[in-house]
């Protein structure tokens, strides 16, 4: 349901953060004698979309693109700042708009393949360029000379007779270029420049200790007969993926992003589930060279100086500015209204759950490894629900065609065609061109479904492309999980949770979909983090609407629909264990609160220490129910753009609540309400204020009612 999403890119100069980037920055790379003219970024590529041409690209590639990208670019700005004519919005925010194309295309190409599909020579790419992008960052926006031109034209705004998206554009750079340091005295920017440089490298090493840690902590089975209770098609593909790190004869369970994991709900020995939880638990706190403790612990008292240095309290009060919810103190309002309810009804679960184990004759309390499994049995209980009894309904392959492609054409009247001549990063993935309702071409989506070792954890929707009229570009987007890959012969059957992910996914891909700017700065998903998650959770609503459900849910085997018994019993079960979902999603948001509220006097935390600490202060420390991600396997916050942000998943789920409230009351799905969605919010991009659009469209301000009773909370 959570992504990892928040595409790993800022739009134009801020991806420069190079916030994906894994890097320590102490080796260099040999020249690339193939680096010349043949280099495939230097040059837009030739194919439909502008599309990535992934079998032209060479590993090699990368290093010398983005040197020659970040040359080509500063060059670009020298000579913007240097002008000699008076500032105007054409010579200076539309030049500065058209910037930096090489680097871009080599930066959305790497974002792709470092997060997706990555390799050791990419990683030394990565080294290599992490700190250099950060300070080709700073060489930007702490440009006196160009900031004085942005500055001189939104001080002249009102005259200007701009339209609304331009007008839109001088307040973005005026405030991206404040917000980075632009009033900052040269001394000041030293500094900064020293800490942006610092963060990247940590950022990005922290990125590169959590994919090698994640890997390393999947948990090896020796005895076939301690799997019981997956099934044989699992088994099987725990065998595989043995198989594939050289494991003969053994079984591997590979982690997923998140603290708590699929298999524990189903493993019946309480010893595995035991081990399980714990190679999840401390997958990066083994005092190794994947422990990530020591980096988050410098990350977070960097962003604590940089915002002192900045003007601001702490990193959250710097961070959410620029963000529907403006400040710490009101999302710790929003957090706190939260948690009376949703702990009174996680306390009430593990009662009942702690009755079961007492009831089978088990002498023992209640723990994290335990919760999935006891849980799922009340919820058989409970509903008669069983998800060996829903996954044969949910055929991967039905759920992206006949549901989420069915919805997307009842909606907004989009028809795909899939592709096969473009080239891919990876032979799994598929792509597909995208129409739109008048039968015009609209975009091109990536969907690369199944788990890899190389492959970062979580699901997430990105940008090869971004849309921008400006520039004659249309969207490229992709979707990315971490779904298990079935055994060869066997279809990939998904749990509803999985199917719910896609949906997700696509909600995002959508918003990139119907992006329709000008300007590429504003276009499409570049939107405040508490807003961007809005269109994707809001698409999750379809996957249980009836006419999508009937028309994707067909048994494998027999073809025939899921029946409505089985139906009412997922429906029923949806507010099934909402007290613990919802508290560890609580307990992540608080706790990236209390590391970007430390202010620069504090010293540098211990992670363990201050993680319970602040929990406990919150009222949040709940052992049996741990926080959704753990500080030291937190990749939102600390290398994916959620900084001051986690809070964001809980805010815009009160916004897709209400608005599907709003289609509900309207008739549901339709292409009128469709089209009004479209037109009013997912192709507006960042060209309006949120808190308007959402009134707009549902005429009144977010309520939290239809939130509450949406997870049977209220």
């Amino acid at each position: 349901m959570n992504s990892k999403f928040f595409r790993n890119i800022l739009i134009l100069f801020s991806f420069c953060f190079a916030s994906l980037l894994i890097a320590n920055a102490k080796k260099n790379l040999p020249a690339d004698p193939n680096s010349g003219n043949q280099n495939p970024f230097f040059e837009p590529s030739s194919l439909p979309f502008h599309a990535i041409p992934f079998d032209k690209i060479k590993d090699s590639d990368y290093q010398p693109a983005f040197d020659e990208g970040m040359k080509r670019q500063l060059a670009e700005i020298e000579k913007i700042a240097d002008n000699p004519e008076p500032p105007t919005f054409q010579n200076t925010l539309v030049a500065l708009e058209k910037s930096g194309q090489t680097l871009m295309r080599v930066q959305l190409a790497f974002n792709t393949v470092s997060s997706a599909n990555t390799d050791s020579v990419l990683q030394k790419v990565q080294q290599y360029e992490a700190p250099r992008l950060a300070a080709h960052n700073d060489a930007i926006f702490l440009n006196t000379k160009l900031f004085e031109r942005v500055k001189t034209i939104y001080n002249e705004r009102s005259h200007l007779k701009l339209d609304h998206e331009s007008m839109k554009l001088v307040s973005y750079y005026y405030n991206q270029f404040v917000h980075a340091g632009a009033n900052l005295s040269a001394e000041d920017k030293a500094k900064l420049k020293k800490l942006n440089e610092e963060e990247a490298t940590l950022v990005a090493q922290f990125d590169n200790k959590l994919l090698a840690g994640t890997k390393a902590g999947a948990l090896v089975i020796d005895n076939k007969s301690e799997l019981d209770g997956l099934t044989p098609a699992e088994i099987d593909a725990a065998a595989q993926a043995a198989d594939s790190r050289g494991l003969k004869g053994k079984w591997l369970i590979s982690l997923q992003n998140t603290t708590q994991q699929p298999d524990l709900k189903i493993l019946k020995d309480r010893k595995v589930r035991k081990e399980l939880f714990e190679a999840s638990w401390n997958r990066c706190e083994h005092n190794d060279a994947n422990d990530t403790r020591s980096v988050i612990e410098q990350i977070a008292k960097i962003r604590a100086d940089k915002a002192k240095l900045l003007g601001y309290p702490n990193y959250a009060a710097w961070a959410l500015v620029n963000q529907m919810a403006k400040t710490p103190q009101t999302v710790e309002k929003f957090l706190g209204g939260l948690v009376p309810a949703t702990v009174a009804s996680e306390k009430k679960e593990a009662e009942e759950l702690q009755a079961i184990i007492n009831k089978s004759g088990k002498d023992f309390k209640l723990e994290p490894w335990d919760w999935s499994y006891y849980a799922e049995k009340l919820r058989k209980a409970k509903y008669n629900l069983d998800d060996s009894e829903i996954k044969p309904y949910f055929v991967l392959d039905n759920v992206l065609e006949k549901g989420i492609f069915y919805e997307a054409h009842e909606l907004y009247g989009l028809t795909f065609k899939e592709l096969h001549d473009i080239p891919v990063y990876q032979k799994d993935v598929r792509v597909f061109e995208v129409y739109d309702k008048e039968g015009s071409p609209l975009a091109l989506f990536y969907a690369d479904y199944f788990k890899r070792d190389n492959k970062s954890g979580g699901a997430w929707m990105d940008n090869m492309v971004i849309q921008s009229k400006l520039l004659g570009t249309k969207p490229v987007v992709y979707n990315v999980c971490n779904f298990t890959k079935p055994a060869p012969g066997q279809p990939a059957l998904l749990s509803y949770d999985d199917v719910t992910t896609m949906f997700h996914e696509f909600g995002h891909a959508l918003h990139g979909m119907f992006a329709s700017q000008e300007y590429p700065s504003l276009s499409g998903t570049n939107v405040p983090r508490d807003f961007v998650e809005f269109p994707s959770q809001f698409n999750e609503h379809w996957a249980l609407y009836p006419k999508v459900l009937e028309h994707y849910a067909l048994n494998y085997k027999t073809g025939k629909p899921m029946p409505q018994s089985l139906v009412d019993k997922i429906k029923k079960a949806t507010v099934f264990n909402q007290g613990y979902d919802f508290t560890e999603l609580l307990e992540a948001a608080d706790l990236d609160m209390a590391w970007h509220t430390l202010p620069a006097s504090a010293p540098i935390q211990n992670a363990d220490k201050f993680e319970v600490a602040s929990l406990q202060k919150d009222h949040l420390y709940i052992p049996q129910v741990p926080t959704r991600y753990r500080s030291s396997y937190f990749l939102h916050i600390w290398g994916n753009g959620y900084a001051a942000g986690y809070y964001s998943y809980l805010w815009t789920e009160m916004l897709d609540d209400d608005a599907f409230q709003w289609f509900l009351d309207h008739g549901g799905l339709t292409r009128k309400n469709g089209d009004r969605f479209r037109n009013m919010i997912l192709s507006r991009g960042a060209t309006e204020d949120y808190s308007k659009m959402f009134r707009d469209f549902t005429g009144h301000n977010p309520q939290l009612g239809p939130m509450l009773e949406n997870r049977g909370l209220k």
